[in-house]
């Protein structure tokens, strides 16, 4: 059994382990650790001093399958400050999410910054949560979550962390352990049940106006609000946190629909 969430077998090409398997079904993998392994690509791509990722947005094109998955990466705006990339992850086939990344320079605004929102409750002020009684699955299986006081359905804040890695005897900035664990933001404080209802997000933008820390066995933190329409779309509003406070905002809009109904 590997401790990563990916082995990598080719020069652009990636192994799920069990710990990357979805929630909703077993033969899928989970976003959250592909949405690492885009960030990881996506930093790793034509890197240059002095920017930093300020925004990545993920389609989900589909079902992403638990199979080897492979990655491209392309500059789609180059720019002295500003510039956006991409990277494209294909599996089965068929591409199955596409990351697109604006990169800004940095400049020194310390002296005006401001506006953070509120903190979240300290960790030893929340509750163990056990995810995998409500989600299958072997990445949420692989992950630590604690919740906060107060929490209400579809609205809450959470901390979570994992001991793995998210690849094999390979080096993976903060950035991107970070960003492989932020899609879960939609599963831990939920409006509706999951055994009644699916309600899978096909997208993810994530919004950083501080670049967070994460890793194996660091803590990240999610202030969420769900919100469910009344057409069958949904969206999970996050602002995400990291050990050392918030760090930018996660938007996922969701697709709902009744389960089929077991009338044995």
């Amino acid at each position: 059994m590997s401790s990563a969430y990916y082995r990598r077998i080719g020069p652009a090409i990636f192994e799920p382990t069990e710990h990357a398997q979805g929630a909703w079904n077993d033969h899928e993998q989970h976003m959250a650790p592909v949405s690492g392994l885009l960030a990881h690509a996506l930093q790793g791509h034509e890197p240059r001093e002095g920017m930093c990722l300020a925004r990545v947005t993920y389609e989900i094109l589909g079902l992403i399958p638990l199979a080897p998955t492979a990655i491209r990466t392309r500059t789609l705006r180059p720019g002295r400050t500003i510039e956006l990339v991409e990277a494209v992850a294909s599996a089965g086939g068929r591409e199955v999410v596409r990351a697109q990344a604006w990169r800004l320079s940095r400049q020194d605004t310390r002296g005006v910054a401001g506006g953070l929102p509120r903190p979240l409750p300290p960790r030893e002020a929340c509750e163990p949560f056990p995810a995998a009684d409500l989600w299958a699955g072997g990445y949420i299986a692989s992950i630590e979550v604690l919740r906060g006081p107060g929490g209400l359905a579809g609205e809450g804040q959470a901390w979570l962390r994992t001991k793995h890695a998210l690849l094999e005897d390979e080096a993976v900035s903060p950035l991107a352990a970070y960003l492989g664990l932020v899609d879960t933001a939609n599963g831990m404080n939920t409006r509706l049940n999951p055994r009644q209802w699916a309600f899978p997000n096909i997208d993810l933008s994530i919004h950083l106006y501080r670049t967070p820390e994460g890793g194996p066995g660091r803590w990240i933190g999610f202030d969420t609000l769900v919100t469910i329409g009344e057409n069958g779309v949904g969206l999970t509003s996050t602002t995400l946190h990291d050990e050392h406070g918030p760090v930018g905002r996660a938007e996922q809009i969701l697709t709902v629909r009744g389960m089929p109904r077991d009338e044995s």
